[in-house]
């Protein structure tokens, strides 16, 4: 008797039913009297190990184990499972057994012997071809390549192979737009993934020849599929599939091996675009992706879902808007195709729903090579995505402005000029507003770093002391990063800074220092006054310029949006 050491692999994994699975899209063809898959998901962190397999009378079992339990005890109940499935077998073949004949005389057959006793399975677990013993521990027994035995079947243990553990298909799907499953995978990666995109056949088209996906799922009823050509993570339908649904296939891998398959169908069918989009013209210009001395640089407020669906949005800032035009799901695929449209290097985002960078912007985004980090407010927040290859991310800075005012000696000064407007002062640490700082550095030569910033100051017309007092702590905090954290890097400041060019705020970033008799001090009346000079280090210029608007609502339009980079080591080679 063979018992098996008692070390633990430190590895993650995935619950997953498996049956019989076909890879012929991953490359290898299942061999005729191949064994079949048993999966084991064992992750240290966790008390239970989950086991699935399939019976012989093809039902699947997905059983959770503890770690700790002796492997007798789990082989037991397997060993249960397999009679129990048994019998239910043999009774369905009695049923069809006892079943009228096909010509309809309405004869039966006759009252025959009684089945001998079902009698319960052996079931075994080997490791290279020796038995493990049962009272080895199920976290140590349960090693991939194992061979489980129940009676006459042999199943390979596969021990956290790559798998999916979310996989959706957007519910709008436009044509024209890309397609981009939301997917979370163990073990695996999407790039080393094996993904098939399929279409409904016409109604009357003639079934494709090799089959499809029905090839695939033979139980897959009516209508048949046919092949797109397309075997990438992402689909972009033409106007020949609007009215069709699309069907995803989907083979895990991780660059050594392939998990069990998964197949998704939309829910709906591919509905004609909107037409041409305002950014359509603007992509004209960014068609590739721009050479490792350039980095072409996007920011954009994306209007939070949470925002978006109040009662003054639909009524008051854009009711011109029909209201699915205004749901998240409709207004993700124009985000999505708008975003990687740009081939941006550096994409800087607000009102960012957390739901909507987890499962819209990272999927979407990633496909594209672009990769981002998230920084929360309260019901939204910020977001930073690079290109994979031209950075890494080395660190993140990020802050909350009220936070960092109150405890960073960094801006005790500043505190100290606020603290004598006590109403001025309230109103700046009630703020949630947060500044997101990341340090990138090159991929090409890692002695190139750049610091990126993104924020969103507060909104209100009447708060441009705020703002301004805000806009100081972002540049304190920068500089901070820039000069003392990693001297001399160049920045790259983007946001939503909700200030015109004529404002204070704009004022102070651009000219370097704001008097202290500037009108915005006095913004919300006398009684929040909060007359103070401010002056900052760096030279700082709008790239884009002053547009005669970023933001055009019902009643307002204006530049609220700006891209501000260091003169001192970058210049404007392009605008769109």
């Amino acid at each position: 008797m063979w018992r098996l050491p008692g070390c633990r692999a430190a590895l993650r994994g995935v619950r997953t039913a498996v049956g019989r699975h076909t890879r012929a899209e991953a490359g290898t063809e299942t061999a005729a009297g191949a064994m079949e898959r048993a999966v084991v998901r064992c992750v240290p962190s966790e008390p239970k190990l989950s086991l699935s397999f399939a019976l012989a009378d093809g039902s699947h079992k997905n059983m959770q184990r503890d770690q700790s339990e002796p492997l007798g005890r789990a082989l037991s109940r397997i060993a249960t499972n397999a009679l129990k499935g048994h019998a239910k077998a043999a009774a369905a073949k009695k049923s069809r057994k006892n079943r009228p004949n096909a010509s309809g005389s309405g004869a039966c057959a006759g009252p025959g012997p009684e089945p001998a006793a079902a009698c319960e399975p052996v079931v075994k677990l080997y490791y290279r071809e020796e038995a493990v013993a049962e009272d080895v521990l199920n976290v140590d027994a349960w090693q991939d390549g194992a061979v489980l035995q129940i009676g006459d079947v042999k199943y390979k243990v596969e021990r956290n192979p790559p798998a999916f553990t979310e996989l959706q298909l957007p519910r709008y799907i436009m044509a024209g737009f890309p397609v981009c499953p939301k997917l979370s995978l163990e073990f695996g990666d999407p790039s080393n993934s094996v993904f098939r995109w399929y279409k409904e056949a016409k109604p009357g088209a003639a079934e494709p020849e090799g089959g499809g996906p029905s090839s695939l799922s033979p139980s897959s009823p009516s209508p048949s599929w046919t092949e797109t050509g397309v075997n990438e993570r992402v689909y972009t339908p033409s106007n020949a599939d609007i009215g069709l649904r699309l069907k995803l296939h989907c083979t895990p891998g991780n660059g050594q091996r392939f998990g069990p398959s998964r197949e998704l169908e939309s829910v709906c069918p591919v509905e004609a675009g909107p037409g041409t989009c305002t950014f359509d013209h603007r992509h004209l210009y960014t068609k590739k992706v721009t050479d490792d001395s350039l980095i072409r640089t996007v920011s954009y407020n994306l209007l939070a879902d949470t925002y978006a669906q109040t009662e003054f949005s639909r009524s008051v800032l854009y009711p011109y808007c029909a209201p699915y035009a205004l749901e998240l799901d409709y207004r993700q695929n124009l985000i999505q195709k708008e975003l990687t449209g740009y081939n941006a290097d550096l994409i800087c985002l607000q009102e960012v729903d957390r739901s909507v960078f987890t499962d819209s912007l990272v999927p979407a985004l990633e496909a594209f090579g672009l990769e981002g980090v998230f920084r929360i407010k309260q019901h939204e927040g910020l977001a930073t995505f690079y290109r994979k290859a031209k950075f890494t991310l080395l660190s993140q800075h990020d802050i909350s402005f009220h936070e960092a005012l109150e405890s960073d000696p960094l801006h005790k000064e500043l505190l100290e000029k606020l603290v004598v407007y006590p109403s001025a002062q309230e109103r700046v640490l009630q703020r949630s507003s947060v500044l997101q700082v990341s340090v990138l550095q090159s991929t090409k030569d890692s002695s190139k770093r750049i610091c990126v910033a993104n924020t969103h100051l507060y909104w209100h017309p009447k708060g441009g002391y705020i703002r301004l007092i805000q806009m100081a702590v972002a540049l304190a905090h920068i500089r901070h990063v820039s000069c003392d954290l990693y001297p001399g890097i160049p920045v790259v400041f983007c946001g939503d800074f909700n200030s015109t060019p004529s404002t204070g705020m704009y004022h102070f970033v651009v000219n370097g220092s704001i008097p202290e008799d500037h009108e915005d001090w006095a913004s919300n009346g006398e009684e929040e006054r909060c007359n103070m000079s401010l002056t900052h280090f760096f030279k700082l210029k709008s790239a884009c310029g002053e547009p005669a608007y970023t933001n055009y609502v019902g009643g307002f339009h204006g530049c609220l949006d700006y891209i501000f980079i260091d003169l001192n080591a970058l210049e404007v080679e392009q605008t769109c």
